[in-house]
């Protein structure tokens, strides 16, 4: 019987693992020896970092072709629970059947998930662009919006949020509804951000392009306040602040998967296990973390991967390889990531490009926006289904920059 890898999710992370892995055995010549095996509900890659935007065509491509090229196996379901010890897993098939798995390796790519805290009506009224299906109920709303009686609630979109996330939810915002109410209609996006300003955990060099990308967009601020309830018609802040509005958008910072949880050993305080050089979990042999479940040092300077597709596509390549050579006799690959660049798009504006965890502004409005394009909608989708060039691009060092 061969030996198996077990792979939890097909985000980025999960992708790449699979492909990652199943290149290193390979290479080893021993694919009769070992068997990848990735668990995940559908085999679909979702390309959350663009769940923001108004147009959702192609945004949870198919993956299947691609994992039957390399030699790897999709079994729909979720991986309900983890026996470190037994080196088992429950899998919950989507039909319903309770299956047991066990493993030689396990990788944890299960990804995150919004948080969401105890706030009145937060769950009975928000909408989020977590997932595809939530973005999608964001979208329906916006566009039946036009169906309802002109009103300050149904003209007013507030946003939760002023991390990277929000930033681009609420600048894409005024373009969705003079889409949605038409291009002359009369209406309020309105971001509300626990810091005193929006984006200012980029750093300072950012806070002035991004205070001139809301001001084009005619987005209203609220800073240093939190919401403190949610109703079908309004919103109320700390401030004591009431807001009559119908369209609550929730972007208020990520969790690791609650399965991250169930693997022994030190966890941050956003639920990601802390792991070694190699992404093994260390309180548990034979698991691996990966994405935005693992807590991974990215250089040597003290900076940790964050929870995007950036560290994502690394963090699982490094992952998959790892947990086959560890099967097939390869040499274990060390995660490091030391270049760090982000790219906020900021609707019509444009966007914003900066290199370095110090933020450094390297292009903004339209240039960055092309470059933001170009992530968007060519360097962070799956590859074509063909084997060797999939192999050229999933060694555990390869690292698309801009």
């Amino acid at each position: 019987m061969p030996q198996k890898i077990v792979i939890a999710g097909t985000g980025f992370a999960g992708v790449w693992a699979a492909l990652s892995a199943s290149r290193a055995i390979a290479l080893a010549g021993k694919q009769d020896e070992v068997e990848v095996v990735i668990v995940s509900p559908a085999p679909n890659l979702v390309i959350r970092p663009r769940l923001y935007e108004a147009e959702l065509e192609n945004m949870n491509p198919d993956v299947g072709g691609l994992f039957s090229a390399v030699g790897a196996r999709h079994v729909p379901g979720l991986v309900e629970t983890i026996d470190a010890d037994a080196r088992t897993l429950t899998v919950v098939r989507n039909e319903g059947v309770r299956e047991t798995f066990a493993y030689d390796r396990f990788v944890l790519a299960a990804g995150s998930q919004l948080f969401r805290p105890a706030v009145p009506g937060l769950a009975e009224h928000a909408f989020d662009t977590d997932q595809f299906d939530s973005a999608q109920a964001l979208d329906a709303h916006l566009k039946a919006l036009a169906e309802r009686p002109e009103s300050p609630a149904r003209n007013t979109v507030v946003v939760a949020g002023g991390g990277l996330t929000g930033l681009e939810a609420v600048t894409e915002m005024p373009i969705r509804l003079r889409a949605a109410l038409g291009q002359d209609a009369t209406f309020r996006v309105i971001l509300i951000d626990t810091a005193d300003q929006p984006g200012r955990s980029l750093g300072a060099a950012t806070v002035p392009h991004f205070a001139e990308a809301l001001a084009f967009a005619g987005v209203e601020v609220r800073s240093a306040v939190r919401v403190t309830a949610i109703a079908a018609d309004s919103v109320t802040l700390s401030s004591g602040e009431t807001i009559e509005t119908s369209t609550v958008v929730w972007a208020a910072g990520m969790r690791a998967s609650p399965l991250a949880g169930q693997i022994p050993g030190e966890h941050d305080d956003m639920g990601r296990v802390v792991a070694d050089a190699y992404l093994h979990a260390p309180g548990a042999e034979g698991i691996f973390v990966t994405g935005d479940t693992a807590r991974a040092a990215s250089d040597d300077l003290g900076h940790v991967a964050a929870m995007s597709c950036q560290h994502a596509l690394s963090l699982g390549r490094v992952a998959g390889h790892n947990a086959a050579a560890e099967l097939v006799g390869l040499p274990l690959h060390p995660y490091s990531q030391p270049k760090y660049v982000t790219c906020v798009d900021l609707g019509d504006w444009g966007a914003l490009f900066t290199e370095g965890w110090d933020r450094q502004v390297r292009l903004t409005r339209a240039e960055a926006k092309a470059v933001k394009q170009e992530i968007n909608r060519v360097w962070i989708y799956p590859p074509a289904a063909d084997r060797d060039a999939v192999f050229a691009v999933a060694n555990p060092d390869y690292v698309i920059v801009p």
